[in-house]
């Protein structure tokens, strides 16, 4: 295999889409490194693990060598993005902006190398136009042109207001690819639009295009909705080391693997290794600890992961527990859900009269602990593992 099908390897891992393939490999032959952009709206300074599948690609370039541009949408966060918006997004102040990107920076080198990063503010740019660049810059597209944008066309068909201001978000997102010449540009796969606009711009001024990859919305742990904070389905990367073990542990064992594609740094050659080694009987759990484990040394320390083990160990798996018991995730009504509903939805009893009798004689147990309050509630986040009566057990996780 050639140096330039390894690299590409790489750069592919995990990615939904590259255009232009073939122009990628051009730029990469000519022997310098690659001018990589990638843009956040200071919007959510809160990352979890649905936010790094980026970082994580901008991560395994800047190994690759090239030149990171981590664009901090200070003056196109006022303005909100729409993509994916079925209403006009209220603008972020400036005080909100600048407190947000300083939120971003400090959590974002838990990933990218600070000294090899270049943080840049598209302020620094945008600032600097006047009426008359804007004027310009809008004559480069028709509203027709915008119109093809999905969620443009939907709201439109459904009369929905657009306001003209969000027109401009495309546009002005790739006029920072513009700014830095950036010869290849990441984002989301609802972010194509946008990326694609950047490459049209180039093209209009006089550069050559960027080469845009896309990067799939990351599941969160429910294996259905997006990764979502306000879903409870998300695993923050500032949350406690044990918390982010338990949850990475009762992920499904099919979506394992699309965690570790999309967020794990181990070589391709030992995951495939791995699925080889589950298909040919070797227990999953072992590889989502190995994968626990290098989430939580990441975001916290080598110390905390495997300090993280041995509390999990000690609590779900010493003592009579079954190895092979199902993992379950059930969903949590305004933050916490009562026992009986949660013991009905993990399928221990048949009904919530079942649970309440079961727990009144004594026949329930909270991570080996016989519980007596039959209105306790779980709240969501938490990671338990139950048992009803003797044979019946469960490791729920109870999602916001």
């Amino acid at each position: 295999m050639t140096q330039f099908h390894e690299t590409l390897e790489i750069i592919k891992r995990g990615c939904d889409e590259l255009l232009i393939e073939h122009e990628l490999v051009e730029k990469l032959k000519a022997g310098r490194p690659l001018r990589v952009k990638a843009g956040f709206d200071p919007t959510a300074p809160d990352l979890h693990l649905g936010h790094t599948v980026l970082l994580n690609k901008l991560h395994q370039l800047q190994e690759l060598g090239h030149d990171i541009f981590f664009l901090i949408g200070d003056f196109t966060g006022m303005i909100g993005d729409p993509t994916g918006k079925s209403a006009t997004r209220p603008p972020l102040t400036v005080e909100q902006v600048k407190e947000n990107a300083k939120s971003y920076t400090e959590q974002v080198f838990k990933i990218l190398d600070a000294e090899r990063t270049q943080v840049v503010f598209n302020s620094t740019w945008m600032d600097k136009l006047n009426a008359a660049d804007m004027i310009r810059l809008a004559a480069t597209h028709t509203v027709a042109r915008m119109l093809e944008r999905d969620d443009f066309s939907k709201r439109y068909k459904g009369n929905q207001p657009i306001a003209i201001h969000e027109f401009l978000y495309p546009l002005l997102q790739g006029y920072d690819s513009v700014e830095l010449k950036a010869d290849l540009e990441l984002g989301g796969t609802d972010q194509k639009f946008n990326l694609l606009m950047g490459r049209e711009l180039q093209k209009h001024m006089g550069q050559a295009p960027q080469c845009i990859l896309t990067m799939p919305l990351l599941e969160g742990l429910d294996g259905v909705n997006k990764m979502s904070k306000s879903l409870g389905n998300y695993v923050g990367i500032n949350e406690p080391p044990q918390e982010i073990f338990g949850k990475l542990m009762s992920v499904d064992d099919n979506l394992m693997w699309r965690y570790i594609e999309l967020l794990s740094f181990t070589p391709l050659t030992e995951v495939a290794r791995w699925k080889l080694e589950v298909g040919a009987g070797r227990n999953p759990r072992d590889i989502k600890v190995q994968f626990a484990q290098e989430i939580v040394t990441r975001f916290h320390s080598k110390k905390a992961a495997e300090q993280a083990l041995a509390d999990f160990e000690a609590r779900f798996q010493k003592g009579a527990m079954p190895e092979d018991m199902p993992e379950i995730s059930i969903q949590a009504q305004g933050g916490e859900v009562g026992i009986s509903q949660a013991l009905k939805q993990a399928g221990l009893v048949d009904s919530t009269s079942d649970a309440l009798r079961m727990i009144e004689q004594g026949g329930v147990k909270l991570d080996g602990e016989k519980i007596s309050d039959k209105s306790l509630k779980l709240k969501a986040g938490a990671l338990v593992v139950a048992q009803v009566g003797k044979r019946k057990w469960a490791r729920i996780a109870i999602l916001g």
